[in-house]
């Protein structure tokens, strides 16, 4: 017979974003050879579970580990740092923010976005690596799985292949009016880190519009942001500061078009029968 789990635990999508982020940051520290030494990830879940469980006690609310684990891994896919000190506080930075950086109730950033762009933009010895998945099918299949895994669990899984989809009609638009063969836009889509940020940054649903036409019009103009960032500006990485810059948009489009807030857990439906 097969174990039965809590049903806080099959209910709650984070433990899935847990595995599915953990064993990407396992299969590139131990098989794909990303250069990340041992104390990256340990450093970054030490300063965020510590940043979390120290906020939490300032504000007297419980601690909960699972989203500053999340922040943490989502940190150390992308992020490099010459030292552990820059990949601690860009974590305690990415937990911080979420408590601060607050509108009718919610976060506004995508922590790890935030403290990748902040960090980067601020210090020369941390960089983003977004060439280190490199082309493989290999890296690129296991990214979209597991983040597809994530996304479904979340109710979110149209967010990433909106993205993915925006992001390809920009890239093979500017290839026929530049007149490149086809093979430059195919290899230019062939990146693990542009599904990685699609399947486990933009398709956060704590820092989403609500409203579904709300949703679609943000993803697509952040595709449009970061596309130009990176194409007219040569910026690396051009997906992640693109998220960056419109995240304050979503309170705007949260009050033009309101829609029932989205929780982790949802509730357990009543029982058949019970009284109304």
């Amino acid at each position: 017979m097969l174990p039965r789990f809590p049903n806080s635990l099959a209910r709650d999508p984070r433990h899935a974003q847990i595995g599915a982020v953990g064993s990407l940051v396992l299969a590139g520290t131990l098989w794909y050879g990303f250069e990340m030494p041992w104390w990256r990830p340990v450093t970054a879940l030490i300063a965020a579970l510590a940043t979390q469980w120290l906020a939490c006690r300032l504000i007297r609310l419980p601690f909960d580990w699972r989203s500053p684990a999340i922040t943490a891994l989502s940190l150390t896919l992308l992020l490099r740092t010459t030292g552990w000190e820059l990949t601690a506080l860009a974590a305690a930075l990415a937990v911080a923010s979420k408590f601060v950086l607050r509108v009718r109730g919610r976060h506004i950033w995508n922590p790890a976005t935030l403290a990748i762009a902040v960090v980067t933009g601020l210090f020369a010895g941390a960089w983003i690596s977004p060439g280190q998945w490199g082309t493989g099918g290999l890296v690129a299949v296991f990214a979209a799985g597991a983040g597809l895994a994530v996304t479904l669990r979340s109710g979110r899984a149209a967010v990433p292949f909106l993205f993915l989809g925006a992001w390809a009609a920009l890239t093979f638009a500017r290839a026929w009016w530049l007149g490149d063969p086809l093979a430059v836009p195919v290899h230019q889509l062939g990146s693990g880190a542009l599904l990685v940020f699609a399947f486990f940054m933009v398709s956060d649903p704590m820092t989403q519009p609500w409203h579904p036409g709300a949703r679609a019009i943000w993803v697509v103009l952040t595709a449009c942001v970061g596309f130009w960032l990176q194409t007219s500006w040569i910026v690396t990485a051009g997906p992640i500061w693109g998220l960056a810059l419109t995240a304050p948009l979503v309170p705007v489009l949260d009050r033009i078009l309101p829609a029932p807030r989205k929780r982790w857990v949802e509730p357990p439906p009543e029982p058949k029968g019970a009284a109304a």
